[in-house]
């Protein structure tokens, strides 16, 4: 395997972290490129470092970055050098790379990024195309872990798995399925064979696979079809086996608990004459709220749990305080208390399901009043259809996003499905409006819809507590 620490050529060096998006804002013209030929004469380019990385691969439409931040909080716990990338970035760009929870710092992202933008150089000399953004953030990714001297790196992909540029790993220690529903039809196709088909595409020959149970039978049969092809070693996450799930507000933190066998969880018994083995459930503590991210912790813990199968050192202890001390910002994250904001990332017909499932299970004795911004390109008509019944008032907002659909005309079509929708022409005064309605009342304030505008939310809050 050939690996080169520096490529040597005159261009490309940025001097600040704003040149650097700067550049990035200056490439997107690429637009999206599905595919990996591109991506692979980049890493070439660059030496093809990536082989170099021990990777968890994690693809699925919802819940892949819960998924990560929990795992990777885990493997911290567990003394390992973890390196994490995800994607979209939700308050600052450089969260998108971390390391044992730390973000890359601005002196690093000029550092490898002006070496990604010189070996874009390299290959437009030879006539080759401008790698996409997405291409060369996860090249930066890549280049930053193998400069960390990372052990691990939990990695997220774009949109989809198989032509996705996180796909160049050849060897994967881990591949992850998260749930499967409709998203990104035009890139992935129009039913859910097709988009299990192209996630799925993550699974290598002989590797370890961690899916969670897809409910729909049709999914689960194409990603066991994938493992019997590559003669990879598949093992399911089921939420079903978590016990004892129950949601409290302490010291006026919101958390929830559930029990759930871990590395070291099955106990030997003898009966009689016979030896048994007995699940040994203990009791974990999660931070991150709603019903789905269950869902997402289990799936977590049997990827660490495969990954004690790879020879990593993971005790129970780590598991347990990792998961208690994840966070993932953007998802049922709370950013004050008087009233209660919400914020969730919910941006699709499933998460829509999830979301709504937590309302039901814990907030139906509040006044419930929605901030709505979407993309264009989303499924918002089911997700009005599934979401608007819970709440007694609607505002909708223009997300500041180039495929952003129109606060007025999503205003339009909520109305289909609530009498008291008001269209808000900024984010600050949604949220003022939405404070006001929200009184001294028992309130819940949630903002959902698209990941693309929860900093604006978050700055608006701020200004107001």
């Amino acid at each position: 395997m050939r690996l080169k620490a520096e490529v040597r050529t005159d261009g490309g060096e940025m001097r600040s972290e704003t040149e650097v998006w700067e550049y990035l804002e200056q490439i997107s013209g690429s637009g999206i490129v599905m595919g990996l030929e591109s991506m692979r004469e980049l890493m070439e380019e660059l030496g093809n470092i990536q082989n170099a990385l021990k990777v968890v691969h994690v693809a699925g439409t919802n819940g892949k970055g819960s998924v990560c931040a929990l795992a990777s909080s885990i493997l911290g716990q567990a003394g390992i050098r973890a390196g994490r990338y995800t994607s979209p970035a939700v308050f600052d760009r450089k969260e998108q790379y971390q390391v044992n929870g730390q973000n890359i710092t601005a002196h690093e992202v000029v550092e490898v990024f002006s070496q990604v933008r010189r070996a874009c150089e390299n290959l437009l000399a030879k006539g080759r195309r401008q790698p996409t953004v997405f291409e060369v953030e996860t090249a930066a990714a890549f280049l930053w872990f193998y400069r960390r001297r990372c052990q691990v790196v939990v990695l997220e992909t774009g949109m989809g798995g198989e032509t996705d540029a996180t796909n160049i790993i050849e060897h994967p220690l881990v591949s992850v399925l998260t749930s499967i529903s409709m998203d990104h039809v035009k890139f992935l196709g129009n039913d859910l064979v097709q988009i299990a088909q192209i996630k799925a595409g993550i699974i290598k020959e002989g590797c370890r696979v961690v899916a969670v149970k897809p409910q729909q039978k049709a999914v689960q049969k194409v990603i066991e079809a994938a493992c019997r092809e590559k003669q990879a070693v598949l093992s399911y996450s089921e939420v079903g086996k978590a016990r004892h799930v129950r949601q409290c507000i302490q010291r006026g933190e919101m958390r929830q608990y559930f029990t759930y066998p871990l590395c070291r969880s099955e106990k030997k018994e003898h009966i009689g004459d016979e030896l048994s083995l007995k699940d040994n459930y203990s009791e974990i503590e999660l931070f991150m709220m709603g019903d789905y991210q269950i869902e997402n912790a289990v799936c977590a813990i049997e990827t660490v749990k495969t990954l004690c199968d790879c020879g990593f050192t993971i005790r129970d202890e780590d598991i347990l305080m990792g998961i208690s001390q994840a966070r993932w910002e953007g998802r049922f994250s709370v950013l004050c208390r008087q009233p209660m904001f919400v914020v969730d990332g919910a941006h699709n017909e499933d998460a829509a399901k999830k979301l709504a499932e937590t309302l039901k299970r814990g907030f139906t004795n509040r006044k419930i009043i929605y901030i709505i911004g979407v993309l264009a390109d989303k499924a918002h008509e089911e997700m009005m259809e599934i979401m608007l019944p819970l709440a007694q008032k609607v505002y909708t907002v223009t997300p500041n996003h180039p495929r952003a659909m129109d606060g007025q005309v999503l205003a339009a079509e909520a109305a289909k499905y609530h009498a008291c929708v008001s269209y808000c022409a900024t984010v600050e005064e949604a949220v003022d409006r939405a404070f006001s309605d929200a009184g001294r009342e028992n309130s819940l304030i949630l903002a959902f819809g698209s990941l693309s505008y929860l900093a604006d939310l978050q700055k608006a809050v701020r200004e107001l507590v």
